[in-house]
């Protein structure tokens, strides 16, 4: 403002003084000193701890932090700095502006941090210093790692799985959703049992949190118990082990149901013939001629529970010979259904009779002539359910369709690894299975993966690693692959594996 009015302007200048020590020229401070002479005068450091040791377990990775908590902190990692910072004593009389890691070799078992200081000193100056802490690991193990290794099989908490269904598509999805949120991490071990899977832990927290990510993910009930195991009278501590025992809900996906009356009249008159599209924390319950779904929770079903009229393993594989559609496409609990009416015979009839059934199916947006089917024969199966009793005058269709079936468009892919894979759980197998129990399991799991590639609500939850064995072969032609599900590319993540062959490479490197 003052240029542009004309008006004169004096020049400031910064005035500097000599040093009082070694005379250089400096601007004024209060002690009328230079940086160099002040340091060689005042240590603000003097007094602070430049040496520290830390109790290190190998184990775990975590850090002893007095008198008896164990904090789990990473290489470098803000929690490992602040858990660094706090171990110092006399901090207090500086003023800490900065902190950071200096490297170090991962096997010396030092870990260096530069601190940077402020402290008042002569006559109100203010003055800043670094220095360096060495923090030395001595390796001790914490009670629970070395209570593990000293007795892998010694448990505190043991969370026993099971349903009694004849086949094991419900566990191969929930082994999935425990790797995808991490759930079982804190297990000591986990076992494969004939009706389920058992997990140990080795604190009783850890199994009631296992427990209540079950409850989040499945219809289940538990019940809990405890053994004394040993008494300290002079203390009065008891120790004990904790089982929970949970039972998750007999019913799966594409089960077909008959509802006892109680249920189907509290969801408003449902069926009382549905198919369970969707297993959760709750059960979605379709009518395949009417188009309408019901959600039963836990406890309503605990409170009334019922049994699968047909399974997933009595499936029968029928051809579409005709499909007129009855009503439009509609958008039913997140999925599309479209009734229609179908003219459906047996695979296994052709040469034999000429039998051809009339019936109505919620799949008309997904079946053409000359399609094939998987259903339920309700014309040949000799059912003994006690529900069906109860609903008098009710007519049994004869055959209820489930799924569309590519059955004959994978034989021309069999053989051929797929783009994708799973990880899987470290468990303990008994190996006194028979052959042909190994076989029906391969054979489930087998079905579990094309009943991934068929629905994506089922991958939504859960993590598809692309499969490093896979090479796309060149002279497959387009016709093999028309309307087969498979899974996209974008779905899959890169697997991070580190051979011990590198490991050893990195280490040598590193020496």
């Amino acid at each position: 403002m003052a240029e542009e009015s004309g008006m004169f302007m004096v020049p400031q200048t910064v005035g500097s003084v000599l040093c009082c020590r070694c005379g250089i020229p400096m601007a004024p401070n209060a002690a009328n000193m230079c940086v160099k002479c002040l340091r060689s005068e005042v240590d603000i450091t003097e007094g602070l701890q430049k040496h520290v040791i830390i109790i290190h377990c190998p184990e775990c990775d975590s850090y002893l932090q007095p008198p008896r908590t164990w904090l789990k902190a990473q290489l470098e990692s803000k929690e490992l700095l602040t858990f660094c910072v706090k171990r110092l004593k006399n901090l207090n009389k500086v003023r800490l502006v900065h902190a950071e890691f200096i490297w170090t070799e991962p096997h010396s078992k030092r870990i260096k941090v530069r601190l940077k200081v402020q402290k008042e000193v002569l006559n109100g100056a203010i003055l800043e210093q670094s220095y360096v802490v060495e923090y030395v690991q001595q390796e001790h193990m914490c009670e629970s790692c070395s209570r593990i290794q000293a007795n892998p099989d010694q448990w505190v908490a043991a969370v026993q799985l099971r349903q009694h269904v004849s086949h094991r598509r419900t566990f191969f999805y929930l082994e999935q959703l425990i790797l995808k949120h991490n759930a079982a991490a804190s297990a000591i071990k986990i076992k494969q049992m004939d009706q389920g899977i058992d997990f140990f832990f080795s604190n009783r927290s850890h199994g009631v949190k296992f427990v209540e990510f079950v409850g989040k993910v499945a219809p289940v009930r538990s019940r809990n118990d405890k053994q004394l195991v040993s008494h300290d009278t002079k203390s009065n501590n008891y120790n004990y082990k904790y089982t929970f025992s949970v039972e998750i809900c007999p019913i799966c996906r594409e089960d077909l149901i008959c509802l006892p009356p109680k249920v189907a009249a509290s969801l408003g008159n449902l069926g009382p013939l549905v198919i369970c599209t969707k297993v959760t924390n709750s059960i979605a319950l379709l009518d395949p001629f009417t188009l309408r779904i019901s959600f039963l929770d836990a406890d309503q079903y605990w409170r009334v529970p019922f049994k699968s009229l047909s399974t997933s393993r009595q499936l029968v594989e029928y051809i579409v010979l005709d499909v007129e559609i009855v009503s439009s496409e509609v958008n039913v609990g997140g999925s599309k259904y479209c009734l229609a009416d179908a003219q459906v015979a047996r695979v296994s009839d052709f040469g034999k009779n000429d039998t051809i059934f009339s019936i109505r199916t919620h799949l008309g947006h997904l079946l053409n002539p000359g399609d094939y089917a998987l259903g339920y024969d309700l014309y040949g199966a000799n059912s003994n359910d006690g529900e069906l009793e109860k609903h008098k005058g009710l007519i049994l269709p004869e055959a209820i369709l489930i799924k569309k079936s590519y059955e004959e468009k994978r034989q021309k892919k069999r053989g051929k690894p797929r783009a994708w894979k799973l990880k899987s759980l470290d468990m303990e197998v008994d190996d006194r299975k028979g052959r042909a129990e190994q076989e029906k399991m391969n054979t489930e799991y087998e079905q579990f993966l094309k009943d991934l590639e068929e629905n994506p609500e089922m991958r939504f939850n859960m993590s598809l690693y692309r499969n490093k064995d896979y090479q796309p072969s060149e002279m497959t032609s387009v016709a093999d692959g028309d309307d087969l599900p498979s899974v996209p590319l974008e779905e899959l993540l890169a697997d991070l594996e580190l051979s011990e062959e590198e490991e050893g490479g990195s280490d040598s490197m590193m020496e």
